[in-house]
């Protein structure tokens, strides 16, 4: 059987280290522990479960801290996670799972990362990151901020999913100081990081800024879309919402075109397109629309967009007077998310019609 080091950066987070920890640490062999500055008793929880706790001095600088904590793991490969996030039982069995049958031949691992929750625990944002690396390989982290590590070599793509389920945010600002720090230095961003800045402002809600260096980071590239695919994707997306956001419902549209000129768009893009109809009550037009997303291949990163969709199109033959198609729509959302509030009070108004 393979061994695996669980690395960890942590300061200040003794409300969640030992939820973290108790999900994982019975069926990991190894655990780094790397503190940068906790005042409160996150390394006296942590110490429950690892003598390998390590003091690193923070320099607003999250990949130097990952790196230093994947260069104290020693076994053959390295699991990251943060202090915030944990495994679900059934994640838990497929982990052990895929820890028994690895051979050794696997460089990387993904697995679906669950970032984002309604208050019933529902996916909302589920990304794809890499997870587990093998060691010998020096994998490193990259940029100060928003930090990633660029998978090489033989890349398995696994159904594993860890579940962020954040506290609380201590600095919401903490992120943006970096990127300005950044600045002050004059330090070259690469298309990754000017792409997170935009992000970051639009996170904060500074709109006006957001929508500035989206348009920066879109004009720089959009002719190498190809190549910078994902970002540039995404970067349409959440610029369209700055756009809805301002009530500029003509440079919302221009913005999603933009996707439909360059490819084949996802569930999301063509919600929101969906949406603008919706907005004038267009019914017909907006059915059209989300039952495009909804002939998108279902998986596992489109669990909202599914669920969104099959609400909306039941909404809009409510208004068109399709009773029968609303709810039978309504009950696909429901099969989805059976205790959202929206599915349930769409119900009963379906019901009682």
């Amino acid at each position: 059987m393979r061994e695996i080091s669980l690395c960890m950066i942590v300061k200040n987070e003794e409300k969640v280290i030992e939820r973290c920890l108790n999900s994982i640490s019975d069926i990991i062999d190894e655990i780094i522990i790397v503190d940068t500055g906790s005042t409160d008793e996150t390394k006296n929880i942590a110490s429950q479960y690892t003598d390998k706790i390590y003091d690193f001095e923070w320099v607003n600088d999250f990949a130097k801290a990952r790196n230093y904590s994947f260069s104290k793991a020693t076994k053959e490969y390295i699991l990251w996670l943060d202090a915030d996030d944990v495994v679900k039982e059934e994640d838990k069995k497929k982990l052990i799972e895929l820890k028994n049958g690895m051979d050794g031949t696997v460089d990387v691992y993904t697995m679906l990362y669950n970032y984002s929750q309604d208050e019933n625990g529902n996916p909302l944002i589920i990304q794809r990151r890499e997870r587990i690396v093998k060691r010998k390989n020096n994998y490193k982290w990259q940029s100060p901020i928003h930090e990633v590590i660029v998978p090489t070599g033989n890349i398995v793509d696994t159904d594993i999913m860890i579940t962020h389920e954040k506290h609380e945010i201590k600095d919401v600002n903490r992120n943006l100081k970096i990127f300005e720090e950044m600045i002050e230095k004059h330090m070259q961003f690469d298309d990754r990081q000017e792409y997170c800045y935009a992000k970051e402002l639009y996170f904060l809600q500074h709109i006006p800024k957001a929508i500035n260096e989206y348009n920066k980071f879109i004009d720089k590239y959009i002719d190498e879309y190809d190549e910078r695919r994902d970002l540039l994707y995404s970067a349409l997306i959440e610029l369209s919402d700055c756009y809805k956001r301002l009530g500029n419902e003509s440079k919302e549209w221009e913005t999603l075109m933009l996707i439909l000129k360059n490819q084949i768009p996802e569930k999301d893009c063509l919600n929101r397109i969906a949406d603008i109809f919706f907005r004038k009550n267009k019914w017909k037009e907006a059915i059209f629309w989300y039952k495009k997303a909804l002939e998108l291949e279902y998986t596992a990163e489109s669990i909202y967009d599914n669920y969104y969709s099959n609400i909306c199109v039941g909404v809009c033959y409510y208004w068109l007077g399709d009773i029968q198609r609303a709810y039978e729509y309504n009950e696909k959302a429901g099969k989805i998310n059976k205790n959202d509030e929206t599915y349930l009070k769409n119900k009963a108004i379906y019901q009682n019609n």
